[in-house]
């Protein structure tokens, strides 16, 4: 019997550092941005908007950015 698959580790040239992360600010409302569950979006809690990280960079524009639900804020908050 074999080990099930596990899925491929990310590309560590792609993982946004912690220190970045730090100075980042939503462009929106200046304020602290904090990483999703699953790493793949900055959340604004202020703004309710998610910005997606494409390749360990994050896309910082309103235009890219997706609206949260504010029923769901409670999972992001800081």
């Amino acid at each position: 019997m074999s080990a099930p698959a596990r899925p491929p580790a990310a590309d560590p040239r792609h993982v946004i550092d912690i220190r970045v992360l730090e100075m980042l600010v939503c462009p929106l409302t200046k304020t602290r941005l904090t990483l999703s569950a699953d790493g793949t979006e900055l959340i604004s809690v202020a703004a309710h908007l998610a910005f997606p990280i494409r390749d360990g960079v994050p896309m910082l524009s309103i235009d890219e950015a997706r609206e949260i639900d504010p029923e769901d804020m409670g999972q992001h908050r800081v």
